[in-house]
């Protein structure tokens, strides 16, 4: 009995224990209700990832999360999953409800699935944290998550530059040649799924982007070299790995060599480990990947009033720069890894701005036919004037568009290209040049103030008093844009050969004429940054250096064997050549489009079209042939494998499509001011191209 009742009194002992334990666990720091967040990430086209709640307890953080995804289509999430708090510590998951973790879960007919996540306990001062799904590739985020009456503190842009001074080098800028070599250790091109990488490069100072191919050797090893005009942050990557490895980032400067070797880490995945160049100086930089596209993603697509825009813009700036200084704390970057953080954030915040402004002006405004033209309507002319009022760009103001730094960012061709063809800017810059019929005079004096309201426009835009470093560049792509059309000048009359005019008459009508002479010396004049005018001078050189109609294709090149069997097939002819793909929606509406001008075209015997496409193989799927033979059926088609055509794209330095290249007779590539740009203009540009190659024949 005695014993029973020293049990018993255990038992009541043991319970109050439990009941206390129980209630300690219930104790919470905070709820969140309705929580913010900076950016949702790799979470797809059409799907959110959402929290709903945020609860802290002593002993659990709990995140009641909502996916709302495409219906029918399946998602997973990693058992490994944690919570990161701002420096950089993690708080693993211990539990889920609502669904299966690692397993497939097909998305209802709602698009919506609510679960419920139970993590490691953040500490109570935690104000704001990441959710990552893992440390695979692509995996979900949540970045930046707290509660929406909790002010984000970020720096200003000026303190945490300060706070990471760096000069730059005095070599900044350069033209040289990049090598990036190293090896893949463990590679099989089988088991690995790919024999080539490929890089998208674009040197704003050359017109035309690049493709460039990686070769990977049997043995893992690869070396590719090329020329830049400055330092570049880029990478080589594919779509068909079976490793889940398909990238290799770099940042080189001109004139260096990046080793590189890709092995696995202690968990198995393949990570890049550089080994000298600037890339291992700025490794930290290179592998934390600042998710800008995904932070400022809220403003490039928002579809608010412009008033709506510029409080939305500065929550974004915010984000941003918030961002960069949590990065650079967590990964304890260098002031060379920060400095560079920071150009790379204001480069897409740019882009981002321009964009909604872009996209804003489709949304209000429409073109109908009107006596045989398409004219502008207006749909929301308060809005119109929105976007088209200087003191609406003011958000940029805080950007440095004097800083060099900004090219390495590998959105930077983007930005420029928004801010070049800003509707605000190419109204400003023609503002007092056209007349009523949208037609401007000719002349040097009318071109003189084009280019000086373009100027202007610029910094207004950019809110300084001078001609930044963007600026230049701006001036710079508008010459190479109108170079091959000052260079047809020549192929015109000969004003100073015209006999029905005196002398004095003569010179004065060549003066205001826009040929190479006339315009390059109005340009060069505005190009006050040295480098910038010296790439300048170089452009104008090479350009001219091209006395021929047209170049030949490089020997012992497998792309260019190609086209040389295509000219061997049709001899005695020029060929156009049509670079499209199935997935390319312009390509097709071209095709589609140009029928009877095709048929018409069939009847010469002095060209021959031919249509190339890449596909998984050289087959072709089964819908590429049914294309083909709809829409392509008397034509001369060529289907190569993707691996192939990145080759042809390498060979003919192009990155998009549709693109076209003119190949003479004899299997040369004709100049780009001279080449055929598809069948829009085609009876025009074919007499062009015969009207150029007899003066060249006469001049030489």
């Amino acid at each position: 009995m005695l014993s029973r009742k020293r049990m018993s009194k255990q038992s009541v002992v043991s319970a109050l224990i439990g009941l206390f334990a129980m209630s300690a666990q219930a104790k919470t720091y905070k709820t969140i209700n309705s929580p913010k967040a900076m950016a949702f990430v790799n979470v797809g086209q059409g799907a959110e990832l959402k929290v709903r709640e945020v609860v802290m307890a002593d002993t659990a953080t709990t995140v009641c999360f909502t996916m709302e995804y495409p219906k029918g289509q399946s998602f997973r999430f990693a058992p490994t999953s944690y919570l990161l708090d701002e420096n950089g510590n993690r708080y693993p998951l211990r539990s889920a409800e609502g669904l299966p973790l690692n397993a497939w879960v097909q998305s209802p007919e709602s698009g919506t699935t609510d679960f419920t996540m139970h993590f490691e306990p953040l500490p109570k001062r935690v104000q704001i944290f990441d959710f990552i799904e893992g440390d695979g590739k692509g995996a979900f985020m949540l970045l930046g998550i707290h509660d929406k009456k909790y002010k984000v503190k970020a720096p200003t842009l000026q303190k945490l530059s300060k706070e990471y001074p760096y000069t730059l080098p005095t070599d900044w800028f350069a033209t040289d040649t990049i090598t990036i070599r190293g090896c893949i250790e463990g590679y099989d091109a089988e088991s690995f799924g790919f024999t080539t990488l490929e890089c998208y490069h674009q040197d704003i100072f050359e017109k035309d982007a690049a493709t460039l191919v990686l070769d990977i050797a049997a043995d893992g090893t690869f070396e590719k070299k090329f020329q830049t005009s400055y330092p570049i942050h880029n990478s080589f990557f594919c779509t068909t790995s079976k490793v889940g490895f398909d990238e290799i980032l770099f940042f080189a400067r001109p004139g260096e060599t990046v080793d590189i070797t890709v092995k696995p880490d202690e968990s198995g995945r393949y990570r890049c480990y550089y080994n000298s160049g600037s890339s291992k100086d700025v490794e930290r930089w290179l592998k934390s990947d600042m998710k800008a596209n995904s932070l400022t993603y809220p403003l490039r697509i928002f579809k608010g009033k412009v008033s709506e825009a510029q409080v939305l813009a500065e929550e974004v700036w915010q984000n941003l720069i918030y961002r960069v200084a949590i990065e650079g704390r967590r990964n304890h970057y260098t002031s060379q890894e920060m400095q560079l953080a920071l150009a790379d954030a204001q480069v897409h915040y740019v882009q981002a701005m321009m964009d909604y402004f872009m996209y804003h002006e489709m949304d209000i405004t429409k073109y109908e036919p009107r006596e045989g033209d398409l004219c502008e309507v207006i749909l929301d002319s308060v809005e119109w004037e929105g976007v088209n009022k200087l003191e609406n760009y003011k958000s940029l103001w805080r950007v440095d568009f004097d800083n060099p730094l900004l090219l390495a960012s590998r959105e930077f061709d983007f930005m420029l290209n928004r801010i070049q063809y800003a509707t605000l800017v190419r109204k400003l810059k023609y503002e007092g040049c056209i007349d009523e019929n949208g037609v401007y005079e000719c002349g040097i004096e009318n071109e003189k103030k084009i280019l000086s309201n373009g100027l202007m426009a610029l910094r207004k835009l950019m809110g300084t008093d001078k001609d930044n470093f963007v600026a230049l560049l701006c001036v710079y792509n508008d010459m190479m844009s109108e170079f091959n059309g000052w260079r047809q000048e020549e192929y015109g009359s000969d004003i100073l050969a015209d006999t029905t005019m005196t002398v004095v008459e003569r010179e004065e009508a060549a003066g205001s004429v826009h040929t190479l002479g006339n315009m390059m010396s109005l340009y060069l004049s505005c190009l006050s940054d040295p480098y910038v005018h010296q790439k300048a001078e170089q452009y104008y050189a090479a350009k001219m250096a091209q006395k021929n109609l047209a170049t030949p294709l490089p020997a012992d090149n497998p792309a260019a064997d190609l086209i040389r069997s295509l000219c061997a097939k049709y001899p005695g002819r020029f060929l156009l050549i049509d670079f499209w793909g199935m997935g390319c929606g312009p390509c097709r509406a071209a095709i589609q489009q140009s029928v009877s001008l095709r048929d018409e075209i069939a009847k010469r015997d002095d060209v021959k079209l031919i249509f190339i496409a890449g596909e998984r193989t050289a087959e072709g799927s089964d819908a590429y042939r049914q294309y083909v033979s709809q829409w392509l059926p008397n034509e001369e088609t060529v289907c190569v494998t993707n691996t192939d055509f990145i080759r042809l794209q390498e060979l003919f330095r192009f990155n998009g499509i549709p693109h076209y290249e003119t190949i003479t007779p004899d299997g040369c590539r004709v100049r780009d001011d001279l080449s055929l740009h598809g069948l829009y203009n085609f009876n025009y540009e074919m007499d062009r191209l015969k009207k150029a190659l007899r003066y060249l024949r006469n001049k030489h």
